[in-house]
């Protein structure tokens, strides 16, 4: 399980390669246990981040989930009706490109959207502008969901954590785009982050008004450490949010336009509307 050193890919890449080969040849079987960390990183002789960001693609193309304490394992349903990473790189490849994106913490959509900023700073694509919009719940105020499983209350703790996840996803994402435009490398690039009073119950993006892809958030019972003793909680599960995907075919009046239409005309709405500026 050596890696290539002619290969021109990451190192994260290929590892990630190698492994989704093994699950989609069922060498490693739907609901099989992962080889640890450091046992994978032995294997391929990489850092141990290495294998750390090869998972985050695995986990991204829902290919394997994390379960806390516990570790890595193959999905028990490992096709989607689509692959949110490929259609994001492709877009990518056209002058001008928008990504919007509605949900719960942007951490899919900052993994998703790593490998074609990455060509970007490569050189090897050249969009004349890119604009992303990331729009989140706000973590200040309560919550009706994710609560607590014994009594459906906001937990401010809960919500404390959600928000540090939030900022680590979203933030990267606007540094890495807007650094874009602070060094040259596309005329014009920006990516804002604005919050909301409504916890999302769904997920969507919306890339260069010609695609939507749209998912539930299913609840599920999550049991974590909160200022010191372990809580369970109602969980919205973004990792296992199956995603599907709506293609702008030129029609106006088919089904997937006017969705793109209309995704378009509610998350606009909210964004100029009860929407404001993330600020920490």
């Amino acid at each position: 399980m050596e890696l290539d050193p002619d290969d021109p890919r990451p190192p994260y890449q290929q590892v990630a390669n190698a492994l989704r080969a093994a699950i989609l040849t069922k060498t490693f079987k739907p609901g099989e246990k992962l080889p640890s960390g450091p046992e994978l990183s032995q294997r391929f002789g990489v850092a141990r981040m290495t294998v750390q960001q090869a998972i985050r693609l695995l986990r991204d193309d829902g290919l394997v989930v994390s379960r806390q304490g516990s570790g890595v394992y193959v999905r028990e349903r490992t096709q989607r009706p689509v692959d949110l990473r490929s259609h994001l790189e492709r877009a990518f490849e056209q002058p001008n490109v928008t990504v919007d994106f509605a949900g719960f913490s942007g951490e899919t959509l900052h993994g998703a959207i790593t490998e074609p900023l990455d060509k970007i700073r490569d050189g090897r694509l050249r969009p004349e502008s890119v604009s992303v919009r990331l729009l989140v719940p706000d973590p200040g105020k309560p919550w009706t969901l994710p609560a607590r499983v014994d009594d459906l209350a906001d937990s401010p703790a809960f919500r404390a954590r959600a928000a540090r996840i939030m900022q680590r996803h979203t933030l990267a994402v606007v540094d890495a785009v807007n650094e874009l435009a602070e060094l040259g490398l596309v005329p014009s690039a920006s990516a804002q982050v604005r919050i909301n009073p409504a916890v999302p119950l769904f997920k969507l993006y919306l890339i260069n008004d010609q695609e939507a892809f749209f998912g539930y958030y299913p609840v599920q019972e999550h049991r974590l450490k909160l200022d010191g003793e372990e809580t369970a909680i109602w969980d919205l599960m973004g990792k296992d949010a199956t995603l599907f995907h709506h293609s702008g075919d030129g029609n106006e009046d088919s089904l997937a336009s006017q969705f793109i239409r209309q995704s378009r005309m509610w998350f606009d709405s909210i964004w100029t509307t009860v929407g404001r500026d993330y600020e920490l």
